[in-house]
């Protein structure tokens, strides 16, 4: 008989034993300053709950949230550039209208990350800050040549986001600091952008290879035969950072992109990369896929087709964002939270873990479901003060005095809601365990279409909204029967 040792099998996920919500970013600085590496900042949580869990950050024993912090959410123009808070959310950013004039790159980056309900909590600055090659806006924000603000008690620095970061996971910022924000230079009239990603699956996937192009033309034409002044070309999920194409970018300057010129800078681009080894791909096929979408990103960009694939309306499920409250205070064992739950005030246990566990184990609602815990598959939808989330990723102390609703909660008493009676009505049904996160994407999705105007969303935005939900027994027709064909319904966040 075999024994194995329990490291063999599986250890508990970690976890940190305070939770604070934080009221000001001077709080957070002193926490930062008093505990070091004790203490880590949350926002969204999408990459740290995942990392804790994981037992890759076991050193943290405290957690401040600064998601409850008004006025960090901004995203603006001055001075000819582009400034972005250090809670702006994907889904802000790929719906924001200053970010798709005058950095496409990143809407387009941000559009790729996750999922709908992921993005509506998930933080640019924390894609940064995980420092992952593999994430998809660091390669916009470097093409973008953005810069990073650093804050700390001992003031306040700036670095160029091609500075940032030293390796896998590795970044120039010291224990005591924060990113306090993100900037870079708004678009010229003669330059064009574009992020291409591949992965393994059509949502919901991590990169193969993806890729972030801006070139400057001599002039405004918007003809093919426009001269390139200026090249910046960066390749992600290829190296352990993010990597510039500067053979390629020389050979670009000075010329016309004609078909000739692309196809050079396709041999270029794949000699001069020497590709990672991973369970994603192997590096030959890498290189292929370099020389792919070097070439098809040129010949976007020489069409001024850099936008043709953008969407017009993108799903948001409530969000962009799960708006800040300005509620603060801290959590420790044998404290209480409060929140309104389904129309009801509700005091259960604080646990140092999820959302989705403290709702299921101390909360007694076991309707929401946990399929993957690490926001692949949806079933653990919930509306956070009325947005969709990934309760799963959000930490349970974000719950204390928020307004939640779940499964249970989205019937008006006994009459079920549209949505639920059409997934009866549609045989949308199997298992079952899928369903609650399925029935409350769809309901949010429907009535992000009603807000549009619409009495039910297209067939590309259903397919959008709902693409962070996966179905075990492959469902899906019936599903989109069902949210195609749901009657109206008013609010119910």
């Amino acid at each position: 008989m075999t024994v194995f040792a329990v490291h063999d099998v599986q250890l508990p996920p970690h976890r940190a034993t305070t939770h604070i919500n934080a009221g000001s970013i001077e709080e957070v600085l002193r926490m930062l300053t008093e505990h070091g590496p004790k203490v880590r900042i949350i926002a969204g949580g999408t990459d740290l709950m995942l990392e804790m869990d994981r037992r890759v950050r076991t050193e943290v024993e405290i957690l401040v949230d600064i998601s409850r912090i008004e006025g960090m959410d901004a995203i603006y123009e001055a001075k000819d550039r582009v400034n972005l808070g250090p809670l702006v959310t994907h889904n802000q950013a790929a719906t924001s209208p200053v970010v798709i004039a005058s950095g496409l790159p990143l809407a387009q980056a941000c559009l790729e990350v996750g999922s709908p309900a992921l993005r509506n909590r998930a933080t640019i600055v924390g894609n940064i800050v995980t420092a992952s090659p593999a994430n998809d806006t660091i390669s916009a924000l470097r093409v973008l040549e953005a810069d990073i603000t650093l804050a700390s008690e001992r003031g306040i620095r700036s670095v160029p986001l091609a500075e940032f970061h030293t390796g896998v996971r590795r970044t120039v910022m010291a224990d005591d600091e924060m990113v306090t924000g993100i900037s870079f230079p708004s678009l010229a009239s003669n330059a064009r952008g574009l992020f291409v990603k591949l992965g393994l699956r059509r949502a919901q996937a991590i990169s193969v290879v993806h890729l972030a192009a801006v070139l400057e033309f001599d002039d405004e034409v918007d003809s093919e035969q426009a001269t390139v002044s200026g090249a910046r070309i960066a390749l992600g999920s290829v190296a352990p950072t993010i990597v510039r194409l500067p053979e390629v970018e020389e050979l670009l300057v000075g010329h016309e992109l004609t078909s000739e010129l692309i196809e050079r800078a396709n041999d270029v681009a794949q000699n001069s990369v020497s590709p990672i080894d991973d369970l994603r791909a192997t590096a030959d096929y890498r290189i292929d896929l370099i020389g792919v979408m070097v070439r098809r990103t040129l010949q976007a960009l020489a069409a001024n087709e850099q936008q043709a694939s953008f969407p017009d309306s993108i799903p948001v499920l409530g969000g962009p964002i799960v708006a800040a409250d300005g509620v603060s205070g801290t959590l420790s064992e044998g404290d209480d939270v409060t929140a309104s739950i389904n129309g009801e005030t509700v005091t259960a246990s604080w646990v140092p873990g999820s959302m989705l566990d403290w709702l299921r184990d101390e909360v007694e609602l076991t309707g929401t479901k946990e399929g993957c815990a690490e926001g692949e598959c949806g079933a653990c939808t919930v509306y956070l003060n009325g947005t969709s989330v990934l309760s799963c990723l959000v930490p349970a102390g974000r719950a204390d005095e928020a307004t939640i609703t779940t499964i249970e909660g989205l019937a008006n008493g006994t009459d079920p809601h549209p949505m639920q009676k059409s997934f009866v009505d549609k045989a949308a049904v199997q298992c079952g365990y899928c369903i609650p996160g399925y029935v409350m994407a769809a309901a949010s999705l429907q009535e992000d279409a009603q807000a549009a105007g619409q009495s039910l969303p297209s067939d590309k935005q259903m397919k959008l909204g709902l693409s962070g939900n996966l179905c075990r027994c492959t469902g899906y027709y019936a599903i989109e029967k069902a949210v195609g064909t749901a009657q109206p319904v008013g609010g119910t966040r």
